[in-house]
């Protein structure tokens, strides 16, 4: 380049955009290679580049380099791999987290057998109710469907919807009863 690491900071610090563009084309691919070697990865390298470079220029006005631009943007870019490391680490763990503890609690044999046992009750107890008692209790529970809507759809009155959601409650609850004693 024809200008000092001090005169092209200044005329970036301008608003030179032709320069910027000339630096940014002069050290694009060794920066990329640079940023792969931490993170492995062409397109996160390119993003991390991307990004510095992005920001050198939005923050212009209040760039200050007290090294060379090349060991700045060497610098920044190693930084922001770091903190993409970090931050995919934390990533990682969280995700672990979650699997070792949430599939831990729903692989208990005993629970699984217990939730087995009552989908089934409760498809038994729904397949004993009357059709039109069934047809509500499907629109409201599983549809979820206002009693308001139900009653437009299967051209009956609320109350009659009412009256039907009632039923089936309460034939849930004979059914169910076991169940229910026991939480």
């Amino acid at each position: 380049m024809k200008y000092s690491d001090s005169e092209i900071i200044e005329r970036i610090r301008e608003g030179d955009l032709k320069l910027f563009e000339d630096i940014f084309r002069a050290y694009y691919k060794q920066l990329c290679v640079f940023a792969n070697r931490y993170l492995n990865s062409i397109d996160s390298a390119e993003e991390v580049v991307q990004d510095i470079f992005y920001q050198v220029w939005k923050k212009r006005n209040e760039l200050t380099i007290k090294s060379s631009l090349k060991s700045y943007l060497f610098t920044s870019v190693k930084n922001n791999c770091l903190q993409q490391i970090r931050v995919h680490k934390l990533d990682l763990k969280y995700e672990n987290y979650c699997k070792m503890h949430y599939s831990n609690e729903s692989r208990d044999p005993a629970e699984e057998l217990r939730a087995k046992e009552l989908s089934e009750t409760i498809s038994k107890a729904l397949n004993t109710l009357p059709v039109k008692c069934r047809q509500v209790f499907e629109m409201s529970r599983y549809d979820g469907l206002k009693y308001h809507e139900i009653a437009e759809k299967l051209s009956i009155s609320v109350k009659t919807v009412e009256a039907n959601m009632g039923k089936a409650l309460k034939h849930f609850r004979l059914h169910l009863k076991e169940y229910a004693e026991a939480f």
